[in-house]
């Protein structure tokens, strides 16, 4: 037997600058052949997942690795890029394989496919029709009837922040190989509904995603569920397709898998209110913040957040709490690689002057870079490496790329040269800063930072600050996505 087993996932933020060709997969570590299988071995990945289960299942079997290829969400991924990436996928099914395991997004765009999940897995199908192939996919999956058509089974996170990447990856594995062992036939029904949810409403702690978790793990308990997903979407992915929506998986019956499917639209749909944000101006929050007593208060600067795309240069938040005079914060992080090059020049302990931030224009938002003038003590360098420990990615070596440390007396900044989201306190203690010491912790993150910080925020206040991830839906141009939707239309039937 030989089985393929791969990963390429990208999160396409259509109204992000940030360019997504191939060296922005190898600044988050791309690795082909036997270097994917070293680097994700033994991790809390479904590619982990896939490879123990491949391991134990096929016992003697032949496991190829061609690629495992993931970028920090960005612009449209280059088409010479996908081509790359995707081709390493195909020419290993072209040799010949029994199986194909597949850690995907399910929120790709590229530059010539607005759906590259369903397109790398449509080409997969024309080479090997019969091939068993099951398919993980993001919580923020916008889900496509190509992706549905052209796989085995497939299932998403229940999880945001997501630390239940191995379970998933182990659950639609071993329904791949029951189908293949003629244990049961999987039954795939699907659909979705017009509506784009917020992702900082998606947290699956919080209502109204939690219940909809729940009926998910109450069906799969039921005779006959082999997995039950419900995805938020990605209403930052301008592409016909965005939008929340379900799938469900049965061993042979559609009418259950079809039952199952409309139970969870039709409460997303009387749901659509509460997956919508509320804005309050920025002054307010911080000044609500500087009230608080007792720390850490976790302060998101959710519009900046490159998790989901944003530049992460964008200095409306930290300027305004340096303003307001708050002491005694730590920032993860700012974007900005000139600034690195300039603090290692001058050295750990020399105090500097930097134009910090602000080097990325966002035509989509019409708002350009601005930077802000700084000054502070250059209080740490590092190559930015480090191997996450926490819940979420665990195990998976992380590179910020150079990074440093600028203390201003009231506030320590993490600047790095590669993106990179807070979910697991090494951002912090990679560079030196205890972060259950300070006041505030101020984050350029969502929902994720969660994973590491949760456990020690006694406030969390989310600032609504300028970036592409922003939750204010009336400040982009929609032009591909379907229409009508929620809640760009005001539609009460969907």
């Amino acid at each position: 037997m030989r089985v393929v087993v791969a990963m390429f996932k990208h999160e396409t933020n259509t109204f992000s600058p940030i360019v997504t060709d191939l060296a922005r997969f190898e600044a988050w570590g791309c690795q082909f052949g036997e270097a994917a299988r070293a680097a994700y071995q033994g991790t809390a990945m479904p590619f982990g997942a896939y490879l123990e289960l491949a391991e134990a299942e096929a016992a003697g079997a032949e496991i190829v690795t061609p690629v495992a290829a993931e970028a920090m969400p960005s612009g449209p991924v280059t088409e010479a890029a996908y081509e790359r990436l995707a081709g390493a996928i195909l020419d290993a099914v072209k040799e010949g394989c029994d199986a194909a395991l597949l850690d995907l997004h399910g929120a790709m765009v590229a530059e010539h496919t607005p759906d590259g999940e369903g397109t790398l897995l449509e080409r997969i199908r024309a080479i090997a029709p019969d091939l068993p192939i099951g398919v993980t996919l993001d919580l923020h999956c916008n889900l496509t009837e190509k992706m549905v058509a052209n796989c085995t089974a497939l299932i998403g996170y229940k999880t945001y922040p997501h630390v239940d990447m191995y379970e998933v990856g182990k659950q639609i594995g071993q329904v791949t190989f029951d189908a293949m062992a003629g244990k049961c036939t999987p039954v795939m029904a699907w659909g979705n509904v017009p509506l784009l949810s917020q992702t900082l409403r998606q947290g699956t702690d919080d209502e109204p995603m939690r219940g909809l978790i729940d009926m998910c793990i109450e069906a799969e308990r039921q005779p006959g569920v082999l997995a039950a997903t419900v995805f938020g979407g990605f209403a930052l992915a301008d592409m016909p397709d965005a939008g929340s929506s379900a799938i469900i998986v049965t061993d042979g019956d559609a009418g259950l898998a079809e039952s199952v499917r409309d139970g969870l639209l039709d409460e997303a749909w009387r749901k659509r209110d509460d997956f919508l944000y509320e804005h309050a101006p920025l002054e307010d929050t911080v000044a609500a913040a500087a009230g608080l007593e007792d720390g850490p208060v976790i302060l998101l600067d959710h519009a900046d957040n490159c998790g989901s795309g944003a530049t992460q240069d964008v200095m409306t938040v930290i300027a305004e709490v340096l303003r307001q005079g708050l002491e005694d914060v730590a920032v993860a992080a700012v974007w900005d690689p000139e600034a690195v090059r300039e603090m290692q020049q001058a050295g750990v302990g020399r105090t500097v002057t930097l134009s910090l931030g602000g080097k990325t224009d966002m035509p989509s938002i019409g708002e350009p870079g601005r930077p802000l003038e700084i000054t502070g003590r250059v209080k740490t360098l590092t190559d930015g490496e480090w191997i996450v420990r926490g819940p979420m990615y665990t195990g998976v070596k992380v590179a910020m790329g150079p990074s440093a440390v600028l203390d201003t007396g009231k506030m320590q900044i993490v600047v790095v040269s590669n993106h990179h989201e807070p979910w697991d306190l090494g951002v912090f203690t990679s560079v030196g800063i205890q972060p259950e010491s300070k006041r505030y912790l101020l984050l350029k993150s969502r929902i994720h930072y969660r994973a590491g910080f949760a456990g020690l925020a006694r406030h969390t206040l989310t600032l609504d600050g300028v970036g592409v991830t922003t939750s204010d839906n009336r400040l982009l141009d929609y032009s591909q996505v379907r229409r009508p939707i929620y809640p760009l239309d005001r539609i009460n039937e969907r």
